[in-house]
């Protein structure tokens, strides 16, 4: 007996989801093929989003019409070459007309200025994740989509290796929302104090979530999908995190200043290369070593009033709380509760060390300008002496962002089991296991999107053949 309509629920309103419930509910309307859209959100309405709410959206792409011609080879490097070379192709490939359809929504893409540092090039969203989520929203909306919020996936229901419905708890009741097909589009575990432990060790908990949006990023797709028998895939060791202010209360307060002075930890001792590379290049492993290593969990960039000299040092620089000001080392270290000889100590050792032509000094690239061999960590870049009042501190934490573990996808967004795709089950976004070693620089969104809409087109596409 022929069905009269099909059911696709999709879990998760950030960009994957909404990606993917659009694209279903398109690719329906072209195959009038009468699907029910259905997604399913954690949060509250005012909450809604995860990550993207709170993202600026950066998306690594030359211009709206293609990729930078190194793209591919920059994913190997990024994933350490464990990165799929098919997975990068494809979202390579599929950029120009997932940033076409999204403008046909509604979305104004622009070429922001990106923070101090050059990298990549990148597009941004006009108005970055709040936009892109009003829009889609939106657009979801007009297309008929169902919205569940504070709807908590508990399990896949499946019977004879034929996904059925999804069950789910709301308002403290259990219930099953019908399912042919389910695209899993809910983020990663960094919001699971369990799951971070088991990866991360003991001081993982305790780290700061970089955005409210965070927090509900727990892992239940991946749980999910695992119960199903799902492969595993990419770094569990890994996660995209970054350095912001201590005292700040906002959404990811970064300090990305810290490659121009030095960062001690709270014994006044310098930890790490500060100009290792560009700040996107080094962020990830300098917020981890705040975390896992220094003395406390939190570190401090000591600068000086040069910093003030840089043309629009303020784009490096989201804390809305003013830095540490002294007009002496010893007063700034006081201040800050740092042992003052200590301080001295160590400014004294780097400025001994800082013996290149300060006229070098550039702060929109690696200046090459680096401390004599014999300073103990090194200072690879921007290795100037730190001697001109008044003196500057920002306390430091690291703050997660998303993880890398996740689940198994392949170039059609199927989630995969022993190797081969799972019937009628997709995945989208932070909680496909595909990064390793250190994050892509702006690719996260840009991943989300393309494979978000390609899991609801496929989605429905599945449905069309039975």
């Amino acid at each position: 007996m022929s069905r009269t309509s099909h059911n696709v629920v999709v879990v998760g309103q950030g960009a994957a989801g909404l990606a993917a419930a659009l694209a279903a509910a398109e690719t329906a309307r072209n195959k009038a093929l009468p699907v029910n859209v259905t997604i399913v959100e954690k949060a509250a309405e005012d909450e809604a989003g995860g990550n993207t709410r709170w993202s600026p959206s950066y998306m690594r792409m030359a211009s709206p019409a293609g990729v930078e011609p190194s793209f591919l080879d920059d994913m190997q490097k990024a994933t350490k070459s464990k990165g799929d070379k098919n997975y990068f192709a494809k979202l390579a490939a599929m950029a120009p007309e997932t940033v076409s359809w999204l403008t046909s929504c509604g979305i104004e893409f622009i070429q922001p200025t990106y923070y101090l540092a050059k990298g990549p090039p990148r597009i941004q969203p006009s108005g970055g994740g709040p936009a892109l989520l009003k829009i889609l929203n939106q657009a979801a909306r007009q297309s008929g989509i169902n919205f569940r919020y504070r709807c908590s996936a508990q399990e896949i229901v499946a019977d004879h290796n034929r996904i059925t419905a999804l069950a789910v708890t709301q308002d403290g009741l259990t219930d099953t929302v019908p399912a042919d097909a389910i695209v899993l589009a809910c983020g990663g575990f960094q919001g699971n104090a369990g799951t971070m432990r088991a990866n991360f060790g003991e001081h993982a908990p305790t780290m700061r979530l970089i955005s409210p949006g965070t927090r509900f990023n727990t892992g239940a797709g991946i749980e999910m999908a695992r119960k199903l028998g799902a492969d595993l895939s990419g770094d569990w060791n890994g996660m995209h995190a970054e350095p912001v202010d201590a005292r700040s209360h906002g959404s990811a307060p970064v300090v990305l200043v810290f490659p121009y002075g030095i960062v001690v930890d709270r014994n006044g001792r310098r930890f790490f290369d500060e100009g290792a590379g560009l700040v996107h290049e080094t962020w990830e492993w300098f917020a981890r070593d705040i975390q896992f290593n220094a003395p406390g969990s939190i570190a401090y960039a000591i600068l000086d009033a040069r910093l003030l000299d840089i043309a629009d040092y303020k784009r490096a620089i989201r804390s809305e709380v003013s830095p540490v000001q002294a007009n002496s080392v010893k007063e700034l270290a006081e201040l800050i509760g740092i042992n003052p000889q200590n301080l001295h100590a160590t400014i004294e050792t780097y400025n001994a060390a800082c013996s290149g032509d300060a006229k070098r000094f550039d702060a929109t690239c690696c200046d090459g300008l680096a401390a004599a061999a014999t300073l103990v960590p090194p200072k690879s870049n921007w290795a100037r002496a730190i001697c001109v009042p008044p003196f500057l501190a920002y306390p430091l934490v690291g703050a997660i962002a998303y993880t890398f573990g996740g689940i198994a996808t392949d170039i059609r967004a199927r989630v995969l089991r022993n190797g081969v795709a799972i019937p009628g089950l997709f995945a989208a976004g932070e909680m496909t296991g595909h990064f390793y070693a250190t994050a892509p620089n702006a690719v996260s969104m840009l991943r989300a999107l393309v494979f978000g809409r390609i899991a609801g087109h496929e989605a429905v596409e599945g449905l069309a053949s039975r």
